[in-house]
């Protein structure tokens, strides 16, 4: 099946996997034949499935003019909407999660940077956004 080359201390080992059934497999180490247990059951899916580490990059938060009554929330680059954490009439405080916009591969948290109400949401989630789109409105 495969054939794998190992060294560990200065040691050389060739290992070949010869068989793989259920959670017996049975491998070659340098010609030695062996016969290993695992012992878990190897779960095989169909589907792979694609599991994203949490983002490493600090919250980082969108500037709002504080000193006007209504404020528009505009995408600071071009991606996807991947979530909307709130609902027009929903009271916000300064640092909530408004969405999350996944651009280049990375997950961004638009938080708020002032206390306000959710008066209008133009985007819903899937939506693919450009630089500088209002996607919500506040009052």
């Amino acid at each position: 099946m495969k054939n794998f080359k190992f060294r560990i201390y200065d040691n050389n080992y060739n290992v070949k996997i010869v068989s793989h059934e259920d959670n017996i497999i049975d491998l070659e180490v340098n010609g030695t034949a062996y016969s290993v247990k695992l012992k878990e059951e190897v779960k095989v899916t169909k589907t792979p499935t694609l599991i994203r580490s949490a983002s490493k990059r600090p919250t980082e938060l969108l500037n709002v003019n504080a000193s006007s009554a209504n404020s528009k929330i505009v995408a600071p680059i071009p991606g996807i909407v991947l979530s909307i954490d709130v609902k027009i009439g929903d009271d916000i405080k300064e640092g909530d999660r408004l969405l999350v916009l996944e651009a280049m591969k990375m997950e961004n948290n638009i938080t708020s940077e002032k206390v306000g109400k959710v008066t209008a949401i133009h985007v819903k989630t899937g939506q693919q956004v450009l630089q500088n789109e209002v996607m919500i409105e506040l009052a």
